[in-house]
């Protein structure tokens, strides 16, 4: 009976095995997927804390102690970017990780939103980050090949971080980038491990597509810096390297770009239209224009500067010479133009020196615009373009968005430097004001009246200038009565030649003589000097304006005021023992020129002949025809040329005079 309640035990006890054995396989596989989830975690956490070490081991200490050193050739700012933005980002993200351990069930939910929460933080400083990270590196492999800074660099190395057993900057500078492009498969880990059926499974989800965007916007936002990298360098070319870089394929495209261009300007096309990007680049041509004219504004203020700092004391002869005079010893200002020169130059030239490469931008995004429309407008009628084609496309799609993104800080930035200058300008104007006021006021104290009373002062200020009024006014009312007598100046042959000319040409009533000296400034303007002769040909110029007289100067023709002329009257020496100008001692038996006339009237037959009246006086310009023969003789008869006989033209004598004067 016991063997059978053993055999009856039995089965019993084969049920409870089996029972417990099928509970622990279904148990294990939950303990591992936990455990694999905390293993996930923690690397997350201790990966980011020691990241995070690294990162301040490169800041505070290489990037530091190469400071110290103070190397001319090391760029420490291409080297290490914007570290201290991804240091403190990272700083805070470390606190934030850390603290969601003491959240047991939601931690995984913390850690998600944690993500959420840094994603345009961690998106804004990777991305400049990993765009420069390029340059960093073609840094690195330049200083390798100098083995001054490579021996610098090492003994750095070994100094501050020997414990890492990095032979090379780039250990530390590629831990950002390999930092970011880790967080999506760190989360991925988590997510795997975590039960589709959890709380935090959402979360988890949305926090790896936060993440894998981010480094997709990193990619594409490096994408478009390396295209604007290749476009926006300004290059001088000589014309002999525009035209080496002329081809078929060249000429083809540029001359397609002119005519969509055209076709624009003429209304047959429509214009690609972006209003968001035309009101940014209306900004940044405003700003354009603001630094170059303020440019020009600071150079032309510099250039009256520098004499005024130079100015001296002139002792006065007496009170009243130190109100028209200088005074006052400057020199101690002179300071003032090596600040304008650090705070309001430098900052300048460096601002516009910024504007250079957007400024291409701009221009070569005109250019990828018009090859844009013309390959959308070729897809539309082919429906489909070469692999060139939508290179070109995805070109100019890079340019915009990148200009779209960028213009906006950098208009800000670049007004915020224009008005920090501008500032600086008005602040150190104000200085210069206020010590040259004070220097004023020490040297009116030590003048006769510098301690009269301000009424006192005034009274005598008034009464100083109506006396001086009242002498003017005399001295006006003199001048206008007495004429002052002109001055007879000798001429040289030269100038007694164009005289002769001059009259020979237009006659005597023709003449006038330049009262002052004329500087052209205009196009068609002569330059004349006092007490030159010149032929008035017109009394207006072309817009009729009588201001302007167009005049022969002896060669050159062109325009003078009109109120710096007056008519020459030839007067005699009067002056005994002076001696008689040359063309006066030339002229002084006859007192007369000669004067070609027309002696009888003649009727032109061909279009190379000009007419004539009796007494009409002319200018020969050419005593024979083409042939040589005498014949016929080529004149000038009130600006028509032409062909006349010879034996028609008789010479008169013209009354001269026997002096040229100058105005006094």
């Amino acid at each position: 009976m016991a063997s059978a309640q053993g055999a009856e035990d039995r089965p019993d006890a084969e049920d409870t095995a089996e029972t417990e054995e099928a509970i622990y396989e279904e148990v294990m596989p939950c303990n591992r997927m936990e455990l694999s989830q905390r293993l996930a975690v923690e690397e997350l956490i201790t990966t980011e804390a020691s990241y995070v070490h690294n990162i301040q081991l490169c800041v505070s200490d290489i990037r530091a102690h190469l400071q110290k050193k103070q190397l001319p050739d090391l760029d420490l700012e291409g080297l290490f970017s914007n570290t201290d933005d991804i240091l403190h980002v990272s700083i805070r993200f470390l606190k934030g990780l850390e603290a969601t351990a003491t959240q047991e069930h939601d931690q995984l939910l913390c850690i998600s939103t944690l993500f959420q929460e840094f994603k345009e933080e961690m998106e804004t400083v990777y991305k400049i980050y990993c765009a420069s990270y390029e340059h960093a590196l073609l840094l690195v492999e330049s200083y390798r090949k100098d083995p001054r800074l490579q021996k610098e660099i090492l003994e750095t190395l070994n100094v501050t971080v020997p414990h890492t057993g990095a032979s090379d900057l780039s250990f530390f500078l590629v831990m950002p980038v390999q930092r970011v492009t880790k967080y999506p498969l760190l989360l991925g880990k988590i997510l795997e491990n975590t039960p589709a059926s959890a709380s935090a499974y959402p979360a988890l989800q949305a926090a790896v597509r936060a993440m894998a965007q981010v480094n997709t916007n990193i990619n594409e936002y490096k994408r478009r810096r390396e295209v604007a990298t290749k476009y926006n360098k300004a290059e001088h070319l000589t014309l002999r390297d525009r035209f080496a870089r002329l081809n078929t394929h060249s000429i083809t495209k540029k001359t397609t770009r002119l005519s969509r261009l055209f076709m624009h300007e003429a209304g047959i096309v429509p214009k690609t239209e972006d209003r968001v990007y035309d009101d940014l680049e209306e900004k940044f041509q405003c700003v354009v224009s603001s630094v170059a004219m303020l440019k020009e504004n600071v150079a032309s203020y510099l250039g009256h500067l520098e004499p005024f700092l130079l100015c001296k004391t002139v002792p006065p002869a007496d009170s009243w010479a130190c109100l028209g005079g200088s005074y006052g010893d400057l020199g101690s200002l002179a300071p003032q133009k090596q600040r304008l020169d650090r705070l309001v130059c430098q900052p300048l030239c460096s601002l516009s020196d910024m504007l250079v490469g957007p400024q291409q931008l701009v221009k070569k995004r005109l250019d990828k615009l018009l090859d844009y429309e013309e390959i959308q407008e070729r897809k539309s009628e082919m429906g489909s373009v070469t692999y060139d084609e939508e290179a070109a496309m995805n070109t100019y799609l890079a340019i915009n968005a990148l200009l779209v993104a960028e213009l906006p800080r950098f208009n800000q930035a670049a007004l915020q430097l224009l008005g920090q200058i501008v500032c600086s300008l008005s602040t150190l104007q104000r200085d210069l004001a206020a010590q040259v006021l004070h220097q004023a006021e020490k040297e009116l104290e030590q003048m006769p009246h510098g301690r009269m009373p301000l009424p006192s002062f005034w009274k005598m200020v008034e009464d100083t200038l109506q006396q001086s009024g009242a002498q003017l006014r005399t001295f006006c009312q003199t001048f206008e009565t007495v004429t002052p007598s002109p001055v007879t100046q000798p001429l040289n042959p030269a100038e007694e030649r164009k005289v002769l000319s001059l009259v020979s040409k237009h006659g005597p009533d023709k003449l006038y003589q330049v009262t002052s000296n004329i500087s052209g400034s205009k196009d068609l303007d002569l330059t004349l000097q006092r007490g030159q002769i010149v032929a008035l040909l017109q009394s207006v110029d072309t817009k009729g304006n009588t201001s302007r007289w167009l005049v022969d100067a002896g060669g050159p023709r062109g325009f003078v005021p009109a109120g710096k002329l007056q008519p020459y009257c030839p007067v005699q020496s009067q002056q005994p023992g002076m001696q008689m100008p040359a063309l006066e001692s030339r002229l002084s038996s006859s007192f007369c020129l000669s004067q070609v006339v027309a002696g009888f009237s003649f009727a032109a037959r061909s279009p190379q002949e000009v007419s004539l009246q009796a007494g009409q006086p002319v200018v020969v310009l050419e005593p024979h025809d083409k042939k040589g023969s005498k014949e016929w003789s080529l004149v000038d008869v009130n600006g028509q040329r032409g062909y006349v006989p010879s034996s028609y033209l008789v010479t008169v004598p013209v009354q001269e005079p026997t002096g040229w004067s100058l105005p006094v």
